[in-house]
């Protein structure tokens, strides 16, 4: 078996070689280029952006259901004995708030 080349087979390795540098160095190119960078940045700070929000939806999400299971029995139905004092210090607060508003407006 034979390791020899003839020129032309030497003439095409060396335009396909060519060719394949080309190539590497426009990707390069495109890689390396500001719009390319800058474009990267933006995408990695929107995805670290969208994992921060859906982490704060989850951990809302759970309060909330926390808060649900807190207030309601097995079957969705409220618990009165838990719902009815909130309410009744709710309106006790709001009333504080809009009695204060108006001695403010005097």
């Amino acid at each position: 078996m034979s390791d020899a080349r003839t020129p032309a087979q030497i003439e095409a390795d060396i335009v396909r070689r060519r060719e394949q540098l080309a190539v590497t160095l426009d990707e390069i190119g495109i890689r390396l280029h500001p719009k390319t960078i800058v474009g990267d940045a933006k995408a990695k700070v929107a995805a670290q952006v969208d994992h921060t929000a859906g982490r704060a939806f989850v951990a809302v999400n759970r309060v909330v259901s926390d808060v649900k299971a807190r207030f309601t029995d097995a079957d969705g139905a409220p618990r009165l004995e838990r719902v009815v004092p909130v309410a009744l210090v709710a309106v006790a607060v709001i009333g504080l708030i809009a009695a204060s508003a108006r001695k403010g407006k005097r």
